[in-house]
This record gives C-alpha cells, sequence and structure tokens, in this order.
C-alpha cells in the first residue's frame, strides 16, 4: 500500500511542476514512512505535513522537493539544513547530493536530534551530521556550504547564513509575510554581494 501512495505521489509532484529528476529520485529513495510517527505511518505518502511532537511537523513533500529543486543540488555539494526535524529532509538532501557529498543539520530541541540520529540510522543515511544548536547562529565550525536549506520561517535571512554561504552558494529560506511566508532563494554572487528572488507563499513553523 506504501508504495502505492508513493508512486502516486511523485506523480503528483510531477504534475505540480517538480521537475528536477535527481529530486524525485531522491523521494522516492527515501523511506518517509521511518521518519513519522508509528501511529502515522498509513499517511507517510500523503502530501500533507504531520506532526512529529514538540510543536514542530515533517514538512509536506511538495515542500521538501520544491525547496531542494529551488537549491540546484549538484552530486558532491555540501550542504548545511537548519531544522532537522525528524531527519526526513537531510535524508532527502544526502540522496540528492549523493556518496560523494555532505550533508549537516541543526537541531534546537535535544530530543528531535535524539530522534532525527535514530531514524537516519535505521534507514541506513550514516554520514549525516546533526548538531544539537541554535540554528539562528549558521555552523561556521563546517563552512562553507554550497546549498543551505532553512524549514523554518523568520522575519529575515540571519546574517550568519550567508557568512556560511560558498561564494557562488544558493540559500532558499521561507520569510515571514504577513500570516504566512513567501520562499525566498539567494545566491551569494562571488564579489560578495547577493541577488534575491521570491518563489511563492507558503507556511513553516517559526525559526526561534
Amino acid at each position: 500500500m506504501l508504495e502505492a501512495d508513493k508512486r502516486r505521489l511523485l506523480d503528483a509532484l510531477k504534475r505540480q511542476g517538480i521537475s528536477n529528476n535527481r529530486v524525485l529520485k531522491a523521494l522516492e529513495a527515501v523511506p518517509r514512512e521511518l521518519f513519522v510517527p508509528a501511529g502515522q505511518r498509513q499517511l507517510s505518502y500523503h502530501d500533507h505535513p504531520l506532526p512529529i511532537g514538540w510543536g514542530q511537523t515533517i514538512s509536506q513533500p511538495f515542500t521538501v522537493a520544491y525547496m531542494a529543486q529551488l537549491l540546484d543540488i549538484q552530486e558532491g555539494d555540501r550542504i548545511l539544513e537548519i531544522g532537522c526535524g525528524s531527519g526526513y529532509n537531510a535524508a532527502v538532501l544526502q540522496e540528492i547530493t549523493g556518496e560523494t557529498g555532505q550533508v549537516f543539520s541543526i537541531e534546537r530541541i535535544p530530543e528531535l536530534v535524539q530522534l532525527a540520529q535514530e531514524h537516519l540510522k535505521e534507514a541506513g543515511y550514516r554520514q549525516i551530521t546533526v548538531t544539537e544548536a541554535d540554528g539562528k547562529q549558521g555552523l561556521s565550525d563546517h563552512a562553507p556550504f554550497d546549498r543551505i536549506m532553512v524549514t523554518a520561517q523568520g522575519a529575515q535571512i540571519p546574517p550568519a547564513f550567508v557568512r556560511d554561504l560558498q561564494a557562488g552558494g544558493v540559500l532558499v529560506m521561507p520569510v515571514s509575510s504577513g500570516n504566512s511566508a513567501r520562499m525566498v532563494r539567494l545566491v551569494k554572487r562571488k564579489r560578495g554581494d547577493h541577488e534575491i528572488t521570491s518563489h511563492g507563499a507558503f507556511f513553516f513553523v517559526p525559526l526561534v
């Protein structure tokens, strides 16, 4: 049943404009059912967020795919994720960047750090580094990163994120706008400035 649900989900994502084959293959490869609460596994491949405890959610599959597509991840990229949650996004990012790439993920809630590590281990993703820290401060010890994905909405892009981004790198983050957020894509130019574009409205938990 879950495999049939996954196939329907992938078909729906294609109809909604997800065309990057690396992104689609990653969502097909990652067993999302291992990253959701056991009592909700029958909903693993429904296209909506699910609560994972501590006021947090596992993101809607379309949102994960959309953000990953905006990031334009290349094989071998070093990626920073802000807001690990259950670990699902990090697994998708690792699938896209491949064995030569590396994913670092920050989570502020200790219980979710442990949960994500357990889920990632169970799913076979052993090279992802999950760090308990204040995500707004970035991860300078492992910078610079080729790509940064932020899975919580804030009033603005924290300067630490731009600092930790490689010249020529890409950051995607929901920036608060009224009751929702606009998805922002930032490209850091080699001369130090950056270009920002907006890509639709979404709703996320707050970046705190």
